[in-house]
């Protein structure tokens, strides 16, 4: 219609002159040469209500939060609560020497706990080695009174300062309900550090495993033993049984179990190779050789019979002499032969002597021994009767009857049938497995005591005994004797893949002498020694026929199938 107004296209004046001569210069890159068109307002008032809704719907939101649900949320706020929270640090490794993982810590934290659980090796015969750990203990509040993992026993305890970490902090923020609501770690926890022992947990429980049967077997209560390296102190093997479950022990959950491994006189928690003093018998032997060589009281060929037993006549009561028994008639032997054969007859005289009265049935003119006093000096040379000093909890010193001793224990003076006695091995001597295997290994290694160390790697502690190594030869070849000759007591370990040097005991128990403890001991190989060994039957009746020098033949026959590289120079 006329009166409606048009609408007006206006043409601006860039564009009277835009045609297809100049479009080509223009940038279309930067859009150079378009026709703008303004925005349609409808397209602004879309935009705007967009905004305005947004706005809305925050205010909204601020209107619930501050005024309908203000005083509910306030009141909750004040309930929160801020509190500073302990991060447990976990445990070191203990791995074996060969990289066998034998202590670490498990994935089982537990909603409760907050801390991961021990986890040990399911190997047998490694408990008293390594221990076990107590937990860290929360009150009824939830806060922790123990903060800490503490190693109660074993290799746990003994290197506790390595294996211990240190606790991190927290920050938590709990509501009136107990539920956390944030947590901020301040400071990050440090794990303990890990170690690897010297031992080999396939060897030691190999070790412990024929121990077992052959208690079954033979009748005797418990037993151990120990392989060390003669030339570091590094213990190879170390077992004692009967044994324990570390996990059972440090989880505390089994009450039956744990009230068994108490009521057991086996004694399953005392390591008995470190912490178990024993009456050695015979197997003093060997030291008692030494002794009487440096000392001079005996040449290596000077011969002494024996006929069975050693008779001290009474001048008091010609009726009534004093036996003191061999446990065979080994006729004229010498040093070496005396050590092969173990005459109890020779090991009298030479560390007690001979009146003259007595002398004729010996092959003898009066002889002078050692003595009580020199005895005690040489066994202590030797490492017998103190610690060796192992980092490792629960070592005896052991004792060595001296006439002090006496006197103090028993309010009786020393006689010459006590002297006698302590030369096999017998009367109130006491020694751990372990002073004993340390004191072979200085015989095999020509006079060095090494400190035993149950940590792979550790620089020796070395003291050098000055020893005759003429002297120790002897010792040696008799030594060698006892396993290569008829009638040498550890014939048992004459193989073919290995050559070794050993000495046997059997220590009498008890006033009626019923029970005997069996000993084995000694090195290999016998022309260049790298390792000794020890091994322990304890208390078996006196008739049993299993000595420990079968048991230990096991032992090398398990080493020679799995371990043969033990076995080679």
């Amino acid at each position: 219609m006329w009166f409606r107004r048009k609408s007006k296209t206006l043409v601006e004046f860039d564009e009277i002159f835009m045609d297809s001569s100049n479009l080509p210069a223009f940038n279309q890159e930067r859009l150079e040469g378009r026709i703008e068109l303004p925005i349609k307002k409808r397209g602004v008032l879309l935009i705007g209500g967009i905004f305005l809704m947004i706005t809305l719907v925050f205010f909204g939101q601020l209107v619930n939060l501050q005024i309908v649900k203000g005083a509910e949320y306030r009141e909750r706020s004040d309930s929160n609560s801020l509190h500073e929270s302990l991060i447990i640090a976990e445990r070191g490794v203990i791995y074996d020497r060969n990289g066998e993982m034998l202590a670490w810590n498990g994935t089982d934290y537990g909603e409760s706990r907050g801390f991961a659980l021990r986890a040990y090796s399911d190997r047998a015969g490694l408990g008293q080695l390594l221990g076990y750990v107590s937990y860290p203990q929360k009150d009824k509040n939830g806060f922790y009174y123990r903060t800490d993992y503490i190693g109660r026993t074993g290799l746990e305890s003994a290197y506790e300062d390595i294996l211990h970490g240190e606790n991190g902090r927290q920050i938590i923020e709990v509501n009136v309900g107990s539920d956390i609501i944030s947590a901020l770690t301040v400071e990050k926890p440090r794990a303990g550090q890990s170690f690897t022992t010297s031992v080999d947990a396939a060897l030691s429980e190999a070790m412990y495993n024929i121990i077992s049967t052959s208690t079954e077997k033979a009748g005797f209560r418990s037993g151990a033993g120990a392989i060390m390296d003669i030339e570091t102190g590094e213990i190879l093997a170390m077992t004692s049984f009967p044994s324990y479950d570390p996990e059972v022990m440090a989880n505390g959950s089994d009450v039956e179990l744990i009230e068994s491994y108490n009521n057991d006189d086996r004694f399953p928690f005392l390591n008995k190779v470190a912490g178990g003093s024993y009456t050695p018998g015979s197997i003093v032997k060997p030291l008692m050789a030494y002794a009487a060589l440096a000392e001079g009281v005996i040449s290596p060929e000077r011969k002494i019979t024996s006929n069975g037993a050693l008779i001290i006549p009474n001048p008091y009561n010609p009726d009534q002499p004093t036996r003191f028994g061999d446990w065979r008639a080994h006729g004229a032997t010498d040093m070496r032969t005396a050590i092969a054969y173990s005459s109890d007859v020779y090991f009298y005289i030479v560390g007690g002597g001979l009146p003259a009265i007595a002398a004729p049935q010996a092959g003898l003119d009066t002889f002078t021994g050692l003595g009580i006093a020199r005895i005690d000096k040489y066994m202590k040379m030797f490492g017998l009767g103190e610690k060796t000093g192992i980092d490792f909890p629960g070592e005896q010193a052991g004792l060595i009857p001296t006439p002090e001793w006496k006197e103090e224990t028993f309010d009786e003076e020393w006689r010459l049938g006590n002297t006698y006695h302590t030369s096999i091995g017998q009367f109130g001597f006491l020694i751990t497995p372990l002073q004993m295997l340390r004191a072979f290994s200085a015989i095999g290694n020509g006079g060095k005591l090494v400190t035993p160390t149950l940590v792979k790697g550790t620089k020796p502690e070395i003291t050098d005994l000055n020893l005759d190594q003429s002297y120790l030869n002897v010792v040696r070849e008799g030594m060698r004797m006892a396993v290569t000759v008829d009638g040498g007591t550890v014939r048992g370990l004459d193989l073919k893949y290995v050559s070794i040097a050993g000495k046997s005991g059997t220590a009498e128990l008890g006033n009626d002498n019923e029970h005997v403890n069996s000993w084995v001991t000694g090195f290999w190989p016998y022309d260049n020694p790298k390792y000794a060994f020890i091994l322990l039957m304890e208390r078996a009746p006196r008739t049993n026929s299993l000595g420990a020098g079968w048991v230990m033949r096991d032992v090398f026959d398990w080493m020679h199938e799995n371990r043969p590289e033990y076995l080679t120079n």
